[in-house]
């Protein structure tokens, strides 16, 4: 069975943490540079070094045998001797790691000497512990001879200190199976199009693949992924469901889906994981972590926390941590991830899957074939891993913190850290030289800057052992804000290939910009993936399906499947209005002919209404030309950063009855354009300003450049299908259910041509193109004159 695997780390981890939680690692140390590090120390290892041995051993328990394996970074066996190595690599000197830390790397590699002891029949073994100091380079190795007996009995210890929770972990195995199999779908039937979805997503799952689903609004993705997930968990194919997004309010969809599925009888634990800027204890904020309560003898009080959630809660919500947290003293975040590896389902972002600096080491540190990956709406996953694998800094904090050096304290090392922060504008100096020489703003290069890397190295050396001797204090906060932007620099530095690009910026305050821009992450992403047993990747609008293949990792191992809508394609009106032309030398010229259609489509039917436009900009222009002839309408407009009691406000004013029409005006591809749910006469109509470009910028030119040398269809990539996913999505909103009616504008000619018809989804292949504004008028009136009729 997938859940029957315990990692050796996972093991020695859970059970002999011990202490204080510090704050978050410090090292600039990737999991990336890591690998190369070890591999570069393997290399030495001599003639009968064999690097990365699998080792496992089979332990009953609770009626039950569980596989407790890992990879021994190195092992030498001669005839009559046996060593075993373990690499550790860190930023930190050996002699300032604590004493727990040691007792976990020891404990690890005894572990690997119980179980080769006894396969490889010896009687004892030296084990070793080489710890590579990342910022110096520095190795440290330690070796100790343990007996066969010595390191059975340590073994034995483990397991029976580990064996209560695998009897928990394992009575509540059998009766989440037990309700899994007497699960039905929670809906009396399927729509249309669900029961293929479902069948596809188990078969995904048993065969370990990688799909791409394409299903339209209103076709029900979350249970219909979900459902078939779980049903194959309760099959013994996987263990573990990540079930990941991009937003909260997808997230609130996926407890829905489980909520469902609770209520039909399913026995399942599932945890959803908030952002931990979002779940800290306001007693926390500011707090040093040798001061913070929730954070000092953590780990002395961790299990039974874990236990006491894990015998009384089944689905976890963030109330629900912050209530145990409190009730045991322990840090919300922490104790969240602690939690999670004894769930079933995890619902949280992407970035904890994907991101290469925040991603969740506990899961994802090797392949294991007990996770499986939901992503939904998984067409907002193309650019966030882009954002992912991107860093950039700039110089405009120094000269404030080298003015907070001169008031700080002198309890603390002031002159050396402002010698060090001298040092690293230097390095910013040497890259804004030639630009400044050259009286240019901006300079592209595609190899990285290693000597600004090995800067910024430096001075965060010198900042992680300076730091370690200071009290906190107001200045340490900024000198420690300013490390982790620098650090995030490093660490992406890592992954720089062929596909970066370096952008220094000379800006208009003469502060200097360096960015890693990461123009196609998809090998990484496929990384990723690899940590699992498959993938399911969802949304509305995934079309092209070769385009997100290749942009998201999956270019030649990806699966297709698209549905029609499981709604009558003759309840939308989609109208191209080809009289209306948006380019931008033309804007101007076409509001007119905008505002007049916006027109006939809002007074044909009294209702709701949402108008996209591509800009701030243009949408007031279009607002304002049309408030200037047509009073009589409600008329909202979304703002620039709206907070929750704005967006509810607006959102809101759907659920109300005017006495005209109300028109909500928005920003295409902004936070009105995907993931709000305005069903029936709530929203009767859109109109969508602009086939929606992306505005033209040298980073957008460089993705262009790159894909055109990759594939040839550079302009489409950077440019022509991000803009059409944002109106797929907008258009989205309106047909939401059964009961859903309503005209789609596609307000510019563009949209009739091949380029972009092309593209239209199935449920499109209706649209009609309309070549004034009275054909226009007269259609729509038709169209409400057709459902009317049907209607009675």
């Amino acid at each position: 069975m997938a859940g029957n695997k315990i990692g050796i780390r996972q093991l020695v981890e859970f059970v002999l943490r011990a202490g204080d939680l510090s704050s978050s690692s410090n090292s600039q140390n990737t999991a990336l540079e890591g690998a190369r590090i070890h591999r570069k120390l393997q290399k030495t290892g001599g003639e009968n070094y064999e690097k990365e041995v699998y080792v496992k051993r089979t332990v009953s328990m609770a009626g039950e045998d569980y596989v407790i394996d890992g990879r021994a970074d190195g092992v030498i066996q001669t005839n009559d001797s046996l060593v075993i190595e373990e690499i550790k690599t860190s930023d930190p000197d050996f002699e300032d790691l604590s004493e727990n830390t040691l007792t976990l790397y020891w404990s690890q590699v005894k572990v690997y000497g119980a179980i080769l002891t006894h396969d490889l029949d010896m009687p004892e073994v030296t084990l070793r512990l080489t710890y590579y100091q990342r910022t110096t380079d520095k190795i440290t190795q330690n070796e100790h001879v343990y007996k066969r007996e010595d390191l059975q009995d340590f073994f034995d210890g483990l397991i029976e200190e580990y064996r209560s929770w695998l009897v928990m972990r394992s009575d509540w195995r059998k009766k989440r199976n037990e309700s899994i199999k007497q699960l039905a779908f929670p809906f009396d039937e399927y729509r249309n199009g669900q029961r293929d979805l479902a069948v596809a997503v188990y078969k995904t799952v048993a065969l370990k693949k990688r799909l791409f689903v394409e299903a339209p609004t209103g076709t029900g993705k979350t249970i219909s992924t979900l459902f078939p997930a779980v049903k194959a968990m309760g099959e013994g194919l996987s263990d573990r469901l990540f079930y990941l997004t991009a937003k909260q309010s997808t997230r609130s969809v996926a407890e829905k889906g489980i909520q469902l599925m609770v209520d039909k009888g399913l026995q399942i634990k599932s945890i959803t994981l908030t952002a931990k800027d979002k779940i800290i204890f306001p007693e926390e904020v500011d707090v040093a972590p040798e001061d913070n309560p929730y954070m000092i003898g953590y780990y002395d009080r961790l299990k039974d926390g874990i236990r006491d959630v894990f015998e009384h809660e089944n689905q976890i919500t963030r109330p629900t941590i912050e209530k145990y947290a409190k009730k045991h003293t322990l840090d919300p975040f922490e104790f969240s991830l602690d939690i999670s590896t004894f769930m079933d389902v995890i619902i949280c972002d992407y970035n904890y899957l994907f991101d290469p600096i925040v991603y969740l080491q506990r899961f994802f540190s090797q392949p294991d074939d007990s996770n499986f990956f939901l992503v939904d709406e998984a067409h907002n996953l193309v650019s966030r891993s882009r954002d992912m694998y991107t860093a950039e800094v700039d110089d405009r904090e120094i000269d404030n913190l080298l003015k907070a050096a001169k008031n700080a304290s002198q309890n603390e090392d002031v002159q050396g850290i402002s010698n060090q922060l001298k040092k690293v504008q230097t390095v910013f100096d040497q890259v804004k030289l030639p630009l400044v020489e050259q009286h240019k703003t901006k300079a592209v290069t595609t190899e990285e800057l290693d000597s600004f890397r090995h800067g910024l190295e430096k001075f965060n050396s010198f900042v992680s052992d300076w730091l370690a001797k200071q009290e906190p204090t107001p200045f340490t906060s900024q000198i420690l804000e300013f490390y982790f932007i620098l650090l995030r620099y490093v660490k992406i530095s890592a992954f720089y290939d062929e596909s970066y690009r370096v952008i220094v910026t000379l800006n208009d305050d003469e502060s200097v910009s360096v960015k890693e821009l990461c123009l196609d992450p998809s090998p990484y992403l496929d990384m990723s993936l690899k940590m699992g047993r498959g993938v399911v990747f969802f949304s509305a609008t995934l079309s092209p399906m070769d385009y997100f293949k290749e942009t998201l990792g999956c270019e030649t191992t990806g699966l297709s499947l698209q549905l029609t809508s499981p709604f009558l394609e003759q309840r939308q009106n989609i109208l191209i209005t080809q009289y209306v032309n948006t380019t931008y030398n033309q804007r101007d010229k076409s509001v007119q002919s905008i505002v007049t259609s916006i027109f006939e489509m809002v007074n044909a039917k009294k209702g709701n209404y949402l108008i996209f436009c591509p800009s701030y900009k243009y949408m007031t222009q279009i607002e304002n030309a049309f408030l200037d002839q047509y009073q009589q309408f409600n008329v909202i407009e979304q703002s620039n950063q709206m907070d929750e009691t704005a967006r509810k406000e607006f959102l809101d004013a759907f659920a109300k009855n005017y006495p005209h029409s109300l028109i909500g005006f928005s920003v295409l591809g902004g936070i009105f354009s995907e993931g709000i749910d305005l069903v029936g006469d709530y929203l009767i109509g859109v109109a969508i300003v602009s086939v929606g470009l992306p505005g033209l910028s040298d980073e957008r030119n460089l993705l262009r450049d790159y894909f055109n040398d990759k594939n040839g269809k550079g302009f489409e990539y950077a440019y022509q299908l991000p803009g059409m996913n944002h109106v797929l999505q907008a258009a989205g909103r309106l047909i939401r259910s059964n009961e859903d009616a309503g005209n789609v504008l596609l307000m510019d000619n563009r949209f009739g041509s091949r380029r972009y018809t092309n593209l239209f989804p199935r449920h499109w292949q209706h649209y009609q193109r309309v070549y004034s504004v009275d054909q226009l008028g007269k259609n729509i009136s038709n169209f409400w004159q057709r459902l009317s009729e049907t209607k009675n």
